[in-house]
């Protein structure tokens, strides 16, 4: 709490109490929900349910800022504290403000509205991800005509049966919004469900019913099988917008058996397909319902060309892609092999964009995409991606939608891998801010290794040969890269992922100077680790080349003898086991050639044994003028015992 200032405290919710803080650091006004724990277990419990919720993006849900747990001193307490956005406006505010004047809410901008929590809240159940504490004050808006979900709850804090009695003799209008089954600490889907038909029918009844009238219908709805048969009535008689669709709804989304209860894709069927509703966020085509199993499977029964038609005849219906994606990917390689599929590349990214928030499409069409892509590469490698720049778009937004995918993840990374490596597509990407992206999947994701290589791959190939149009998102890659090979120390693969991007951003200046040990003890580990992997190593002799030609410190680091050998051990033990390929030797020289540039360094050379070994390289590759150069230069200053020039400073090797 160090870091907030209490400037206001709320009404307390059902959990804790709410304080109104400004963060020291940047003015910015939050509100935290301080949550007494019964004992840290209690807490750190709560805690790991509530994590997964930091990754979740939807423009109306309100993310916990921060999660952390807390002692108070004072009275002996632990407290788990959960930081929000802080909004003036909320469903609540509304509904008294209506009530208090007996106005009818605006039905344009309730459906609206209404359309945002549907489209938050059928995000959130795809992902199995329950609300439990849907009401009102929860329903903040952040603009007249913008409203977030916030608040969401977890099984660990709202199955605290004592907490909850206390709160309901305090104000026992916080239960009201629960079903019937949450009172008994069962929590569903459905059960938020039923909370948000007591928001909808308190927003279309606010206008003729006071508070507590209000409180006690919603109570008594879960005993009265038809207590909803009066309010229904008199927004009929008193013509509220709507009132044929709220009754036709609430009944269905009321029910006091869960089971017996809609879900929200049936809230929103009935409201926004079954009804004239409209909202920014439902765009739902107008014969939205599921297709039989077998039509579809006899449908979808031919070659890729009817495949493509049923797509495109049905693209609003999702069970029928999904199949359809499943059975494109089934087909053997000659059946896709057309020489360009743009038709179908066109296709898959159209509806990944019209399906964009459920999962199971988004993998499957990406799986595809990489299948058609690499195929048509393999055949050609010449050939230029289609719209490329509408494929990366739709690519970006689905790992926004779905952070939490990493098996989507790594599947759009391996595409992106591809589109790469289209001519002038590197600065197209980098503009899309795919550095940024990357980087914080690094960070977020350190210890799950498909996403680490596929991240570190990709990142090299944006980098290589290509112009970087802004190196500022790369500034932070040193550290977050150093983090996810620490974490991975005894993984070849990783190693020689890693290795790659350490080279390109040494050579393009991204490494600080403060980094240039560390950096360079990761090339020579990598080295020890996995001297059976040529890219690897020619890659990191590459780097510690790149940094001994600006920094005397980084050559010192390389030169000077350490426990279990040091880096001129290192390069000794590369040459024996590579003397035959001209490669790998260049690139030892052109690190040795660099390092005698400072006078600092000669003496461990000469030392170590380099000059023999320059010598040997000299009469060996005879037929090779840039060995030889190179190995020249390196006796040259040994002989001479010091360098060309001014001593130290930076190489003068190109």
């Amino acid at each position: 709490m160090e870091k907030y200032q209490i400037l206001d405290q709320l009404s307390p919710g059902a959990l804790g109490t709410n304080l109104v803080v400004e963060k020291t650091e940047n003015k910015v006004k939050y509100v935290i929900k301080q949550v007494e724990c019964i004992d840290e277990h209690q807490a750190n419990e709560a805690l790991e349910e509530l994590m997964p919720l930091l990754k979740l993006r939807h423009a109306h849900i309100s993310i916990y800022q921060e999660l952390f747990i807390t002692w108070n001193s004072q009275i002996s307490s632990l407290f788990l504290c959960l930081v929000m956005e802080y909004n003036h406006g909320s469903f609540q505010k509304v509904i008294e403000k209506k009530r208090e004047t007996k106005t009818i809410i605006d039905s344009e901008w309730m459906q609206n509205m209404l359309g945002q929590v549907l489209d938050a809240l059928e995000y959130l159940h795809h992902l199995d991800i329950i609300h439990r504490n849907l009401k009102p004050s929860n329903i903040v808006l952040s603009s007249s005509n913008h409203c977030k979900l916030q608040d969401l709850s977890s099984d660990t804090l709202m199955m605290d049966k004592a907490k909850w009695n206390i709160r309901a003799e305090e104000d026992p209008c916080q239960k009201s919004w629960m079903a019937p089954e949450a009172l008994r600490f069962s929590f569903s889907q459905r059960s938020d469900v039923w909370s948000l038909g007591c928001i909808i029918l308190d927003m279309a009844s606010c206008s003729f019913t006071d508070k507590t009238e209000a409180m006690l219908l919603r109570k008594s709805l879960r005993t009265l099988p038809n207590g909803l048969r009066g309010v229904l009535e008199t927004l009929e008689e008193k013509k509220i917008p709507n009132a044929e669709t709220f009754g036709s709804l609430l009944p269905l989304m009321l029910q006091i058996n869960p089971s017996e209860r809609i879900t929200i894709r049936e809230v929103i069927r009935i409201t926004f397909v079954g009804s004239n509703f409209r909202s920014s966020s439902i765009a739902l085509s107008p014969h939205w319902q599921l297709m039989p199993d077998s039509v579809t499977d006899l449908l979808l029964g031919g070659s890729i060309a009817s495949i493509i038609e049923v797509m495109q005849n049905f693209s609003s219906r999702p069970e029928v892609q999904l199949k359809a994606l499943k059975r494109l990917l089934k087909m053997p390689e000659e059946q896709l092999g057309l020489p360009w599929p743009t038709e179908l590349v066109e296709l898959l990214t159209a509806i990944m964009k019209q399906h964009e928030r459920i999962l199971d499409v988004q993998l499957h069409a990406c799986s595809l995409l990489l299948r058609t892509l690499g195929q048509a590469l393999a055949q050609d490698p010449a050939a230029e991606v289609p719209s490329e720049s509408s494929v990366v778009s739709v690519l970006l937004s689905c790992l926004q939608i779905h952070p939490e995918s990493e098996q989507l993840l790594v599947t759009v990374y391996s595409v992106l891998a591809i589109i790469s490596s289209q001519e002038s597509a590197s600065e197209e990407l980098q503009e899309a801010g795919l550095f940024e992206h990357i980087l914080e999947h690094l960070s977020t994701f350190p210890t799950n290794r498909d996403i680490c290589i596929n991240g570190l791959s990709l990142l090299w190939a944006l980098m290589v040969d290509a112009v970087i149009v802004n190196k500022t998102p790369l500034e932070r890659a040193p550290v977050l890269i150093a983090e996810v090979l620490a974490a991975h120390p005894t993984d070849a693969e990783m190693a020689e992922a890693g290795c790659a991007v350490f080279w390109l951003l040494s050579l393009l200046g991204c490494t600080k100077e403060h980094q240039f040990a560390d950096v360079v003890t990761l090339f020579l580990r990598s080295i020890r680790l996995c001297q059976d992997r040529i890219p690897l190593v020619n890659n990191a002799y590459r780097g510690l080349a790149s940094l001994a030609k600006v920094s005397e410190l980084a050559a010192l680091q390389v030169a000077m003898p350490e426990e279990g050998g040091g880096g001129l051990s290192v390069i000794q033990e590369t040459y024996r086991l590579y003397k035959d390929d001209p490669e790998v030797v260049v690139n030892i020289c052109m690190l040795l050639a660099h390092l005698t540039s400072y006078e600092e360094v000669l003496p461990e050379l000469r030392a170590s044994g380099i000059q023999p070994l320059a010598q040997e390289i000299k009469e060996r590759f005879t037929s090779s003028l840039e060995l030889v150069s190179y190995a020249e230069k390196v006796l040259l200053r040994l002989e001479a015992g010091t360098p060309p020039g001014s001593a130290g400073g930076q190489s003068a090797l190109p």
